[in-house]
């Protein structure tokens, strides 16, 4: 006796959602991203202004003075939603685990001069309380922000930054053998040491702007570019001369890798926006020639701790940005 098994491909009379298919075309297979992105933003049956500001909707185009004919447009080059955002983290996660555990397991921390030490306490370890300020701002970019595929990316980047917070902790940690007075120490730095305070005024002036595309330039893009530049570029090309200083790049390695990462959202958000019409280029053009300045000027009491010619590197990093910008589409 045989048995014969036969096989039929059903063919699914739709490939994806109609309001996906509607975008990308009728027949036409959708990623997981654009699924998870595409018109999700709520748009109508509102039943109330909110009481907080009842100017606008909850969900309201005009609060900020960049126009855009489809949000969606602003879309995220990385594709994360939340599954492939969630695993490419915890591959991160991994990895910096197990460069702790080696270093723990090999005593290298003793191996890490003490001047080094001193030097992330007092003038890294502050950056704490910055990316906590950085993880406020994203979220409000996810309350004010209109679209999802802008406020999704903006939910990510807040969650990241309350991650480069606790690593921040978890490496002083480490250095200190689990003192916790350094934590303090550090907060002090930020709310009191001279070369912090324009750093701290930043951030804290950043949490009092109303118009939410205005605060992605100038956290996401500017302040951003000169922090992370600064302390995770120039300052560890420095390092790399020195011999001893091979087990602390080993704890700090997430940041740049993050940092050129994320770049590529933030990016593609101001070349898009800044080629949506003239009008979005210019309002662009005037926030970043007046938040280069500020930020320019925050940084460079930071750089003069690190650097014998500080005012050259923040000047390298002022013109790695505005070359960023401009390949961005924006004029400066």
């Amino acid at each position: 006796m045989s048995l014969e098994i036969k096989s039929i491909q059903i063919k699914a009379k739709r490939e994806t959602f109609g309001h996906v298919a509607r975008r990308i075309g009728e027949g036409k297979i959708a990623s997981r991203y654009e699924e998870a992105t595409y018109d999700l933003q709520p748009t109508v049956n509102f039943h109330y202004l909110p009481t907080y500001n009842s100017k606008f909707e909850l969900y309201d185009e005009r609060k900020t003075s960049i126009k855009m004919s489809d949000w969606y447009k602003i879309l995220d080059p990385r594709q994360f939603h939340y599954s492939s955002y969630v695993a490419a983290r915890a591959k991160q996660q991994e990895s910096t685990t197990q460069n702790f555990a080696y270093i723990d397991k090999k005593n290298l921390v003793d191996s890490i001069p003490a001047s080094l030490k001193e030097e992330f306490f007092q003038n890294i370890l502050p950056l704490r309380h910055y990316e906590w300020g950085a993880n406020m701002n994203n979220l409000q970019l996810v309350s004010e922000g209109y679209g999802a595929s802008f406020t999704a990316a903006a939910m990510f980047q807040a969650e990241d930054r309350i991650g480069t917070a606790q690593l921040l902790t978890k490496i002083a940690l480490l250095l200190s053998e689990n003192e916790v007075e350094i934590l303090e120490t550090a907060r002090n730095n930020w709310l009191n040491n001279a070369s912090w305070q324009g750093l701290r005024k930043l951030t804290e002036d950043s949490f009092v702007i109303e118009d939410w595309f205005e605060l992605h330039l100038l956290q996401n893009v500017i302040a951003d570019a000169f922090v992370y530049e600064l302390f995770f570029n120039h300052y560890e090309k420095e390092l790399v001369k020195q011999p001893q200083a091979g087990t602390y790049l080993m704890l700090t390695g997430f940041f740049s890798d993050w940092s050129e990462e994320t770049n590529k959202w933030i990016d593609s958000t101001i070349k898009v926006v800044s080629s949506e019409s003239e009008e979005n280029k210019n309002i662009l053009e005037n926030w970043a020639a007046k938040y280069i300045e500020v930020a320019q000027n925050a940084i460079l009491p930071l750089a003069k701790n690190l650097f014998a010619e500080p005012e050259k590197v923040v000047e390298e990093i002022k013109t790695t940005l505005t070359d960023r910008l401009i390949k961005s589409g924006l004029t400066l």
